[in-house]
């Protein structure tokens, strides 16, 4: 577009010194066509009013307008308008089913048009996706800070829900930011509770090697236990346990003060997006983890936009400064608990099988994050994963076998063989009416470190053999042998072996 006062100079040139249009372009580097447009308005203007001073006053007075309305879009066609609605309705969508903080932003939606090899801008996209909203915000003035490499890391929680095996779970992600290079770090677990605040906290420092002079918190009840006087804040005993360990100082945010933390308040927000904004659907947890692990990686290693410089290359500079981190600390929860007459222990509303021969026993149980672990006389008895679900029975067949010797007709209807679903299908196809064949199977099995996979595997081969029937005895006959690899002899050194063997037998009986 050319200015106003480039306008002015065509007309002036024209009208006053009489230069041609072909000179007027070449002198003033416009193209003739422009410059023929021009002078045609202002004849227009002309013609149209018999004052050509006025004229000629508010016809330079106004600046060049294009008449864009009617042009067809170059790069936001109609395919690229159906592929952001589409974006858009997903977001919708995600609302609908309450995972409105893992919603596609703008920037992101303009990443996945890019990645599809959409070469359009993203001003076009942002004017596109507000044409499409009336939603008013309101802003907030920031107050931009300076860190010193090493000198502060921020910690938050975040929610996500994930699709795992096509449940809604949710999870509780632990964010940790470098406020000087915006070195990330995360992980998720099924609770935020102690537990997970401080095997959080070991495993940031297990992965960095290293530890910040100081850590910033807001008022997180893991973190804070009480309030003293107005503004005054007593940590918990797992924070101070923490910093024992890992001699780290800490500072709280004031009540409602997020801002002051600002670095892992978005980071939460960013990770959260650019993980499981995309995608929010897995097979595992452990696969959910690894993607996690994979976005962050990503992140670290993506250049800034104000340094110019990764994450990990701002993090190589504070490792100079920072202190080296000591070993791990043994985060877990020490408690002692009766068994029930089910041979359970119960934590937290949920039931953990313990060996049916501690009924009545006070036994001493481990709590991990992820894991319970059974003592009596410090030595484990059992170990079962952790069920944040409600009312829950998490039961391990062997710990009954016992009680089963005794009680056989008790075993069909059991929930510790339904929790099973392997070995109820292999009890229901050969054993349901040879229960104590099936005991004494199982008992072979857990005697010998047998797996379900492996006695499995073991009844699979029996079929593809041939055998009419599958019974306990002929199992635990495939189970025990070992199979050798043997030696190939020739045909020649048999036949001859065995003329020796007939010689030898006949001299003998001679």
């Amino acid at each position: 577009m050319i200015s106003m006062y480039t306008k002015q100079e065509i007309i002036i040139k024209s009208y006053r010194e009489g230069q041609s249009q072909r000179s007027i372009s070449r002198e003033l580097h416009v193209n003739r066509k422009t410059v023929s447009k021009y002078i045609r308005e202002y004849e227009s203007h002309i013609r149209d009013n018999q004052s050509g001073t006025t004229v000629l006053s508010d016809y330079l007075s106004q600046p060049p307008v294009y008449r864009a309305q009617n042009r067809s879009k170059l790069k936001l066609t109609r395919e690229v308008q159906a592929y952001i609605d589409k974006l858009l309705e997903e977001n919708a969508e995600k609302k609908r089913q309450g995972l409105s903080k893992q919603l596609l932003k703008k920037c992101d939606i303009h990443e996945q048009l890019n990645g599809q090899g959409i070469d359009i801008g993203y001003t076009t996209v942002c004017n596109y996706i507000r044409s499409k909203s009336t939603k008013s915000q309101d802003k907030e003035a920031f107050i931009r800070q300076k860190y010193e490499p090493g000198e502060t890391c921020e910690f938050d929680w975040g929610e996500i829900k994930l699709y795992i095996k096509d449940e809604l779970v949710r999870f509780q992600l632990a964010v940790f930011t470098s406020a000087y290079s915006n070195y990330r770090f995360a992980a998720f677990y099924q609770c935020q509770d102690t537990l997970a605040f401080m095997e959080s906290h070991v495993a940031f420092f297990d992965f960095t090697k290293c530890v910040y002079r100081q850590m910033v918190y807001d008022n997180m009840r893991v973190a804070v236990a009480k309030f003293v006087g107005r503004y005054e804040k007593e940590p918990t005993q797992a924070l101070l346990q923490l910093r024992g360990h890992y001699q780290f100082s800490h500072r709280f945010c004031n009540a409602y003060r997020g801002n002051e933390k600002g670095h892992v308040e978005r980071s939460v927000e960013y990770i959260r997006r650019k993980s499981f904004g995309v995608k929010c659907k897995f097979d595992s947890i452990n696969e959910a983890r690894q993607w996690l692990t994979f976005t962050i990686n990503k992140l670290n290693a993506t250049r800034q936009k104000l340094t110019g410089k990764t994450a990990n290359e701002l993090f190589a500079e504070e490792v100079k400064v920072l202190a080296a981190a000591p070993a791990k600390l043994a985060c877990a929860e020490q408690v002692q608990l009766r068994v029930d007459k089910y041979s359970t222990i119960t934590y937290r509303t949920n039931r953990y099988s313990v060996p049916d021969h501690l009924v009545g026993c006070f036994i001493d149980v481990k709590i991990l994050s992820l894991q319970i672990q059974i003592y009596q006389h410090g030595v484990l008895l059992a170990s079962h994963g952790r069920s944040y679900k409600k009312h829950q029975w998490i039961i391990a067949i062997e710990h009954y076998l016992d009680t089963f010797k005794q009680k056989p007709g008790a075993l069909s209807g059991s929930v510790a063989l339904a929790s099973s679903d392997c070995l109820k299908q292999l009890y229901i196809e050969y054993f349901e009416n040879e229960p104590r064949d099936f005991i004494d199977l199982l008992d072979y099995c857990h005697k010998n470190q047998v797996s379900e996979e492996k006695l499995q595997g073991a009844v699979s081969r029996l079929q593809k053999s041939g055998v009419r029937q599958i019974t306990a005895e002929k199992t635990k006959v495939l189970l025990g042998n070992k199979q050798s690899e043997s030696t190939h002899i020739p045909c020649d050194q048999i036949v001859q072996l065995a003329k020796t063997q007939l010689s030898e037998q006949a001299a003998l009986i001679n």
